[in-house]
């Protein structure tokens, strides 16, 4: 069953290179990033692996644990460990799912469809503290993630859930956001002390209020 945006994602138990991960208290109040992976020792993933390895820094910035996740056992996920730190320059410092019953990836609505493959897509999962949905996307085997594209929407939904604002097409942490139709220009006013150019008046312009 599809996951809709908004909704509760399912909790689940499955050993990781970590050792045996409960996915709600691993996150505890933190955001969280679930991302997937059809196998072990996939070149692209590999890449994959080593930069939100290298990022460690800016998840811990916003408050956010990271899991990765593939349909192999333990064993194999840290044999490709060894490989993604000595190619990719970085070790793994967040858990490694072994799905390797595809529980979670039937869960998440991973598998990609075909009976003859049971290997997951690749797919992103952004989840907010209450364990909601926030963010889908699912990438071609081709294609490498974009990891700067993620923390960007993760720092667009961390704004607009401390303030009344949108961020607009290829917005920037540091730019100028967009305030929500739903709030008043008198509000307005008072929510927003550095002032707003209203364009049109559903689209108001303010400087970033967290900068």
């Amino acid at each position: 069953m599809t996951i809709r945006l908004g909704s509760r994602v399912p909790n689940f138990q499955q050993d990781s290179t970590e050792g045996k991960l409960d996915f709600y208290e691993f996150l505890g109040d933190s955001w969280g990033i679930l991302f997937s992976h059809p196998a072990d020792f996939t070149p692209v993933c590999t890449t994959e692996l080593g930069v939100v390895a290298g990022l460690k820094g800016e998840w811990e910035k916003r408050n956010t644990k990271v899991v990765g996740l593939s349909v192999d056992p333990p064993d194999s996920h840290m044999d490709w460990a060894k490989d993604i730190e000595e190619t990719q320059g970085h070790a793994l410092n967040f858990p490694l799912v072994a799905d390797a019953d595809r529980s979670v990836s039937t869960a998440y609505d991973m598998l990609d469809g075909d009976e003859e493959v049971t290997a997951t897509v690749r797919s992103v999962f952004i989840i907010d503290p209450n364990k909601n949905l926030r963010l889908s996307l699912t990438y071609p085997p081709s294609t490498g993630r974009n990891f700067a594209e993620i923390l960007r929407v993760l720092d667009s939904l961390q704004l607009a859930d401390s303030h009344k604002v949108a961020t607009p097409a290829n917005w920037r942490d540091g730019e100028d956001v967009v305030i929500l139709p739903t709030v008043s220009d008198e509000d307005a006013d008072s929510m927003f002390p550095k002032g707003y150019e209203a364009v049109r008046p559903y689209l108001r312009v303010t400087p970033q209020p967290n900068k």
